[in-house]
């Protein structure tokens, strides 16, 4: 008995029974912790706390910075039709510039003629028969409407 009361207060004795008991307490307290612990941590609820936070503030930044996207893109897309047409007028200008180009708009616009020439105007009277049919009185400016009535009434006059 004397070596097993030895043995039992040794040193190596009493920490192989403390660590077997800690290491009981341990595995208790972890499979008590782990069936009571819930899947969402205090972290994962202050991290998904702060994700919401920051879409919530950065939405209205990011919808404000879309749309002001958008609008630069418009007025770019304004711009260089502006220049094209600003091109286009300064061709235009450049063009009635020569004598020869305005003489001949002048020609063919205002029906003029030189002196000594005869000018002749083609009208197609199949075409003049269907615009004037296929015109209504709303399409048509005020003073046609009143010709056409002062037509009318003098053929029924006859």
């Amino acid at each position: 008995m004397a070596v097993k009361d030895r043995d039992r207060f040794s040193t190596a004795t009493r920490l192989r029974l403390l660590g077997e008991q800690t290491a009981a307490r341990v595995y208790r307290s972890q499979t008590k912790r782990q069936a009571r612990r819930s899947r969402l941590t205090g972290r994962a609820a202050l991290l998904a706390l702060v994700l919401c936070t920051m879409i919530v503030a950065l939405a209205y930044p990011m919808r404000q910075y879309v749309s002001q996207r958008a609008e630069i893109s418009d007025l770019q897309h304004r711009q260089e039709q502006a220049r094209r047409r600003v091109e286009q007028l300064r061709d235009l200008k450049a063009r009635w510039q020569d004598d020869a180009y305005a003489e001949q708009q002048i020609r063919h616009r205002l029906h003029y003629v030189r002196p000594g020439e005869t000018g002749y105007v083609v009208v197609d009277p199949g075409s003049a028969q269907q615009s004037r049919t296929d015109l209504r009185a709303a399409h048509r400016p005020w003073y046609a409407n009143v010709w056409d009535g002062v037509d009318k009434s003098d053929a029924s006059d006859q």
